[in-house]
């Protein structure tokens, strides 16, 4: 299998997991943490339309620092907002009951790292999406490409979006569609809410 250099997200978008169904991926986690990236934050279909999700960290008197080193901050209760953001616009999905309850522990539980956070939600997203766990994480820091492995990195974000001819969104129905027309490449929630066992097919 081909291998893929990631980064760690918080409920990635549709396009990331479609790289871990794909590939043999690596998870960059000795890079340095940058702001207003996937990971701390993901995009959901609310009544009002596209919501950011945004998972607050802690600044370490403004130094660089690692990914794998990032600690959540819990000064405000935003997993009682996530998670009441996450009901509000799923709740009439058809798959929200079949999922909810092992969602729902990640707004309960606290954690101390971000890296720790995401990655546990995402075994559990593998583990429901039904593909092989195939990631792991980069013992230093890859600092340029290497021919055997495709880079990733910075290519998915909430800036901008990408060019991949490797990934193609396919329209699937979605609780707000009527009102606001179909949202690609949300968090993977999203498809696993909307559609179930059959998200696997648009990846």
């Amino acid at each position: 299998m081909k291998k893929i250099l990631l980064e760690s997200f918080y409920l990635a978008p549709i396009q990331y997991y479609s790289k871990l169904l794909n590939y043999k991926a690596l998870i960059e986690v000795n890079e340095n943490y940058t702001k207003q990236t996937y990971r701390n934050r993901c995009k959901i279909y609310s009544a009002n339309g596209i919501q950011t999700l945004s998972i607050p960290v802690k600044n370490e008197k403004k130094q660089k620092t690692l990914v794998k080193d990032v600690k959540i901050s819990y000064e405000t209760n935003w997993q009682k907002q996530h998670y009441k953001s996450i009901k509000s616009a799923y709740g009439r999905s058809p798959f929200y009951e079949y999922f909810i309850d092992e969602i729902k522990i990640f707004y309960f539980k606290k954690y101390k790292f971000l890296l720790d956070f995401n990655t546990e939600f995402q075994n559990l997203i593998i583990e429901n999406l039904e593909i092989e766990n195939n990631f792991s994480f980069t013992k230093n820091y890859i600092s340029k490409y290497q021919f055997d492995i495709l880079d990733f990195r910075g290519k998915i974000s909430p800036k901008k979006k990408l060019a991949d001819n490797e990934f193609l969104m396919k329209n699937y129905i979605q609780v707000f569609e009527n009102k606001f027309g179909f949202k690609s490449n949300l968090s993977i929630i999203d498809l696993l809410f909307n559609e179930g066992p059959n998200a696997i097919s648009f990846l």
